[in-house]
């Protein structure tokens, strides 16, 4: 491919000046057709599921081919096209599986995340390194995703709905004011920044035009900025993942360099038990095309102080003791009589675990207080369970969200509200196209009423059962067309 002049000529200054680094086959590397991959939900799957989930995305696929930097990531074959087979797969649709180019799994790997803490995503549309450290968090603690594109925070949304995590807040913001608003507030903050995106040159050709365009000349001021309001938003003994996908020497060593000489406290943290990358002598890390299996990227783990066992911050929910009206009272009530009709008495007391709240019209479910996020743009927080409408009859009844039903596990259900379909029955087909469809004696479903329709043991959705006919409630939007 015809790459920037530009580019070539600040590359081969980078290899002259760093003999330690082979620079043979690298400009060929771009001819190469670009590597797929998937990462396997840390939630929804364990490890000795993958090898038949991979073959139901890449029938092509032999033995699992890992990514060596990743838990739960994997190759696809040379010749499958990740965005127009995974993205119709009901496994995709349930949550499965996250498709993701291979050297972008790296950076959430590096940070990490714990249950209980307390973790920023900086710039996280579309999601995937967002949704791994969702999962990674377990629940516990409190993953913000945040987006200052308004049409890129909507995919961020959709995702985090899809991967089912429950203790999340999406935000639409500039990181400036999520400094100013949450000072000291992260355990651990997440920065993919934007870059040139020399990286994504092989995959994407028009970055060499948005290369020409902008450049790093353009980037570096914005990065600079990001790493700076992470650092106000950074507890003392945080840690910051900065990564990006470029080979620019200023927008990475540099820019890590740069940052760590005006904040003396930061210190890299070197990973040298990760292997398939190169670690560089500052302990910072890079995906070469030529010499490892992904596109460029670069990695820098950095931790500010030193860590300490000091308590970590309270998010107990607060809620206001200002009266409910009747409408939100009976909203809860047809919320929890909704749940109670398709759950155990185990799931109905883990979805249930704290009160829920009415926000905006909806029953959600938020264990932590939204007070925090007071005068930022929130797209959403917490589970959104639904909210109550009423019929033409002026009748109330409860809606439910379709992001309760990915939130779900098969143990959580009653047996006899569980439609589980196989991945090649024909009926999984029709319903994520919104289509009616049938149920038979042996789907082991009695009665009517709402259940949850499931590719095996990963659920999709609702549906409404009333003799032999299950109506969909699959939402429009996520339809297959």
């Amino acid at each position: 491919m015809k790459l920037p002049e530009k580019f070539i000529k600040e590359t081969d200054a980078f290899f002259a000046s760093h003999p330690e680094m082979p620079s043979e086959g690298f400009y060929e590397s771009f001819d190469k057709v670009p590597l797929h991959g998937v990462r396997f939900s840390r939630t929804k799957t364990v490890p000795s599921e993958h090898e038949d989930l991979i073959r139901h995305i890449d029938p092509s696929c032999g033995a699992l081919d890992p990514v060596l930097w990743c838990d739960g990531g994997y190759y696809l074959s040379e010749d499958t096209d990740d965005t127009r087979k995974t993205g119709r797969n009901p496994f995709y649709h349930a949550g499965v599986f996250y498709p993701q180019e291979p050297s972008a799994m790296l950076p959430a790997q590096v940070l990490s995340a714990k249950p209980g803490e307390i973790v920023l995503d900086m710039c996280a549309a579309p999601g995937g390194k967002a949704c791994r450290l969702g999962e990674d968090l377990k629940g516990e603690g409190l993953l913000v995703a945040n987006e200052i594109n308004y049409e890129r925070s909507k995919a961020l949304l959709r995702n985090i709905e899809r991967s089912g995590i429950t203790n999340s807040v999406i935000l639409n913001e500039d990181p400036d004011n999520i400094a100013k608003r949450l000072p000291g507030f992260f355990d651990k903050i997440l920065i993919d920044a934007p870059c040139s995106g020399e990286g994504m040159f092989r995959r994407d050709r028009s970055a060499c035009a948005s290369y020409e365009k902008y450049g790093p000349e353009s980037i570096v001021p914005i990065q600079r900025t990001i790493l700076e309001a992470a650092d106000k938003c950074l507890r003392e003994g945080g840690e910051i993942v900065y990564s990006t996908c470029t080979f620019c020497e200023e927008e990475d060593e540099l820019m890590i360099r740069s940052f760590i000489a005006s904040h003396p406290s930061y210190r890299i943290i070197p990973h040298p038990e990760i292997k398939g990358i190169t670690h560089n002598p500052d302990g910072t890390m890079r995906i070469w095309p030529h010499q490892s299996r992904g596109d460029g990227h670069f990695c820098a783990h950095l931790v500010k102080g030193e860590k300490s066992d000091e308590a970590r911050r309270e998010l107990s929910y607060v809620r206001s003791n200002k009266p409910l009206k009747a409408s939100e009272r009976r909203g809860f009530d047809l919320a929890r009589e909704f749940l109670s009709d398709i759950l155990t008495a185990d799931g109905l007391s883990k979805i249930t675990r704290v009160p829920f709240t009415n926000h905006a019209g909806g029953v959600f479910l938020i264990d932590f207080d939204e007070n925090l996020f007071r005068g930022l743009k929130v797209c959403k927080t917490g589970l959104y369970i639904g909210d109550c409408r009423l019929t033409s009859s002026g009748k109330s009844v409860f809606a439910p969200s379709n992001s309760i039903a990915l939130a779900l596990t098969r143990e959580m259900i009653k047996p006899d509200r569980y439609l589980s379909l196989a991945f090649d029955d024909p009926r999984l087909e029709r319903y994520l196209k919104g289509e009616t469809i049938q149920v038979a004696d042996e789907d082991g479903v009695t009665g009517n009423g709402t259940i949850v329709v499931a590719v095996g043991n990963a659920p999709l959705g609702f549906g409404k059962v009333g003799g032999t006919q299950i109506k969909n409630m699959y939402p429009k939007a996520w339809r297959l067309i």
